[in-house]
């Protein structure tokens, strides 16, 4: 029986279910987490076979004796994983201090956290990549812009999401974000890319072979969903484009990654753009080598009539999966932001695409300025019919005009 150590597996609330097919394939699953046992799903405790709680996941010296105290009662760790962006670098650290030779290691960390660092292994495959500038004054910011002209994006290096993003468009704006940038932080700038981002989701085996593939289209840009506070909206394509396969296929091969379940966020481009290539191409954006976050797990089991929870359970106790895809359909998102005048409301939504939703929920504080606040998932058979349902869920009430 293989030891799998599952880190914070009460968050996200849906990665549960990752517990519950480790130990439905007969693995000895042991989480560690900061939220008291009792406070728990009875799903996630039912899917433990042992849990150990720290003060703090972020205290390291508390983890790491969890960690010592698992390999003291149970032996030998096969297996240690988050699946969480926030916890990569915890659990390569993990993983190397412990010789736990499964997934990343500590030296892996600058080529697949920080965004500078991807840019060599991207191009290695052959996919175009943002010129950019590691951010360090304003004269050498302007003499970057020079080169690449006004907008540009300035984001940390290492960071997680869009958060603490920036679309710079002046000199002024330039000034401002130098004066309140964090000084223990470095940010990367990279000329803007007009475009709209595509993803290539999939869980790869040790041999570095998709077993399961799909992606995603967010046509709306996360910076903006973020900073200006917008609606949210995504959504898992119904057969994953040719071009995006193929850039995915190569990254996974550049990248070396093996035994894990990826997010690789890829542009394409909306407009012909000098150095990076004609609308419609397809270029690098970034790697992230855990799920998609959210509910986007439940999403892609939406759209291929399957179960990834269960295809990645199989990857570790397997190599393979036992599973095959049914029907597809494109699965949508919409996350709705509180406050905003929608013209249809939520009972409204509820009733007119009863057949095609399959979940409605709230979205947690910490995960609603990516993602709204009220979500909604539906399947559709046809772009056409994805269409109409974003148009009804985000459109908002015409203001009246005022009274002379």
């Amino acid at each position: 029986m293989k030891n799998v150590i599952f880190i914070s597996p009460n968050f996200p609330t849906n990665y549960w279910q990752f517990c519950r097919e480790l130990k439905n394939n007969g693995m000895n699953v042991l989480g560690v987490g900061d939220a008291p046992y009792d406070e728990l799903s009875g799903e996630l405790r039912d899917s433990l076979s042992e849990y150990y709680r720290v003060g703090s996941l972020e205290n390291y010296g508390e983890v790491y004796r969890a960690v010592a105290y698992f390999i003291f009662k149970h032996g030998r760790i096969d297996w240690l994983e988050s699946n969480n962006e926030y916890w990569l670098e915890r659990d390569a650290q993990l993983r190397t201090d412990f010789h736990i030779t499964s997934g990343f290691q500590d030296s892996d960390i600058p080529r697949i956290k920080f965004k500078s660092g991807m840019k060599a292994f991207y191009q290695q495959a052959g996919i175009p990549t943002a010129r950019y500038h590691l951010v360090d004054d304003e004269k050498g910011c302007l003499a970057f812009v020079k080169e690449v002209g006004w907008p540009v994006v300035v984001k940390p290096d290492n960071g997680v999401g869009a958060s603490d993003t920036h679309k710079l468009s002046s000199p002024e704006e330039l000034r401002k974000f130098l004066s309140g940038m964090d000084p223990h932080v470095t940010y990367i700038m990279e000329e803007f890319i007009h475009a709209e981002v595509n993803s290539y989701d999939a869980i790869i085996d040790s041999r570095g072979e998709p077993i399961f593939e799909t992606g995603n289209v967010t046509p709306m840009s996360i910076m903006d969903i973020v900073n200006e506070g917008d609606n949210s909206i995504y959504y898992i394509v119904k057969d994953l484009p040719a071009d995006t396969r193929k850039a995915g296929r190569a990254t996974v091969k550049s990248f070396g990654v093996k035994s894990r379940f990826v997010h690789f966020e890829f542009f394409r481009l909306t407009q012909d753009q000098e150095g990076m290539g004609k609308k419609g191409d397809v270029v690098a954006l970034e790697v992230n080598m855990r799920p998609c976050g959210g509910f986007s797990p439940d999403m892609m089991n939406y759209a291929n009539s399957t179960n990834v929870y269960k295809i990645w359970a199989d990857m570790i106790a397997f190599d393979h999966s036992t599973l095959e895809s049914g029907e597809h359909f494109f699965c949508a998102y919409a996350g709705r932001r509180d406050g905003k005048p929608f013209a249809m409301g939520h009972v409204d939504v509820l009733v007119k695409y009863s057949k095609n939703l399959k979940m409605v929920d709230r979205i947690p504080d910490v995960l609603a300025d990516a993602m709204g606040n009220q979500m909604y998932m539906a399947t559709f058979k046809t772009k056409k019919e994805l269409e109409a349902f974003y148009k009804d869920v985000l459109k908002l009430k015409k203001e009246k005009p005022a009274k002379a």
